[in-house]
């Protein structure tokens, strides 16, 4: 079998470099890795997992590589993970990706060079291939919350589309003609399950797919939910919907704050569910609706996934997992639904 020397010599760089393209690649410039890449075909040179496995004794340390550590969303998978960790033993490298593709890739490499025994992500880029070429090399890799499901590793994310259709339920339930989405399609594939869901549960009940409007959103934040706020306050109060599912809980909460300051009252004249069900949706000024999604138990069940295929090597198969979310209902619809009671024709006497 070829070795890291004959990969450095077919390539005319020293092994240093080599370690740095299967390793750190973003240190190393494009012409170079392409010339250790094609040596690595050429002599067909397959690095060993072995090679990463830490001496009897010695502690384990897993990578978590979160998108973007400003959303507490995050934060508690983070505190979820953290405590699993502490419980096994393990310790832990958090990494801070920003939403940016280029920083998960350089966080991505700091972590293969700490030697990390396998790596939690919640991706930037579910098809980065840096996450292919680690799983090349022997190095372990599950996916948090952002999946796609064809992925060839383990995962586990909150049942989005179920999340979706109890939204959906929800604002049919209490009585919405008009309700809207609040939400990019193009951000993940996320806002796609929990859009299809909302349309399939309203529509089931309540006049047709065109009733829902879409209301896009430039990003996941509390900012991007102002935005929207804002746009909804121009219309006249007839064109307004009556009701709006936000793709998470920082939307939701932008909206809310903008609409209060134009005095449009939630949930009086719109009523507001959001997605997370984060420790602010409780406490906002009109505590919100929200799907819940277990994100502590995301963090934990990540560290038991990931050790798992660490400890069962070349036996382990891969395992796929949807938590289920929970409809978690506050005054942001409470009101809405008691107007629609009172609006309910009576019943004739006997």
């Amino acid at each position: 079998m070829a070795t890291i020397r004959d990969v450095a010599r077919k390539a005319g760089v020293s092994i240093g470099t080599v370690s740095n393209v299967l390793n750190r690649p973003s240190y190393v410039n494009a012409k170079t890795r392409a010339k250790v890449e094609k040596a690595i075909t050429v002599l067909g040179f397959a690095p060993t997992s072995t090679a990463r496995q830490y001496r009897i004794g010695r502690e384990r340390t897993l990578g978590l590589a979160l998108a973007d550590m400003g959303n507490p969303f995050f934060v508690d998978i983070a505190v979820g993970a953290e405590a699993m960790a502490k419980e096994l033993g393990v310790g832990m490298v958090i990494c801070h990706n920003g939403e940016d593709p280029g920083r998960e890739e350089q966080n991505l490499d700091l972590l293969a060079q700490l030697r990390v025994q396998g790596i939690m992500i919640t991706p930037v880029d579910e098809q980065n291939a840096r996450l292919g070429q680690l799983k090349d090399i022997g190095l372990p890799i599950v996916h948090v919350d952002r999946v796609s499901p064809g992925l060839p590793c383990c995962w586990l994310a909150t049942d989005d589309h179920r999340g979706g259709q109890l939204a959906g339920e929800h604002l049919a339930d209490i009585g919405s003609q008009r309700p809207a989405f609040v939400g990019s399609l193009q951000i993940s594939r996320q806002v796609q399950d929990r859009h299809q869901g909302f349309v399939e549960a309203f529509t089931a009940t309540v006049n047709g797919e065109d009733a829902i409007e879409l209301i896009d959103a430039s990003a996941w934040t509390m900012e991007a939910g102002r935005e929207v706020g804002r746009a909804l306050a121009t219309r006249r109060p007839k064109d307004r919907p009556d009701a709006l599912f936000c793709a998470n809980d920082l939307l939701a909460l932008g909206v809310l704050k903008e609409l209060q300051l134009h005095r449009i009252m939630v949930p009086r004249d719109i009523a507001l569910i959001g997605f997370d069900d984060l420790v602010w949706a409780e406490a906002a000024a009109v505590p919100l609706t929200s799907i819940r999604q277990p994100r502590a138990l995301l963090g934990r069940s990540a560290v038991s996934m990931l050790i798992d295929e660490i400890d069962e090597g070349t036996d382990h198969v891969h395992r796929h997992e949807l938590l289920e979310p929970e409809l978690i209902i506050r005054q942001s619809t409470v009101a809405l639904e008691r107007a629609t009671k009172r609006k309910a024709p009576a019943r004739p006497r006997s």
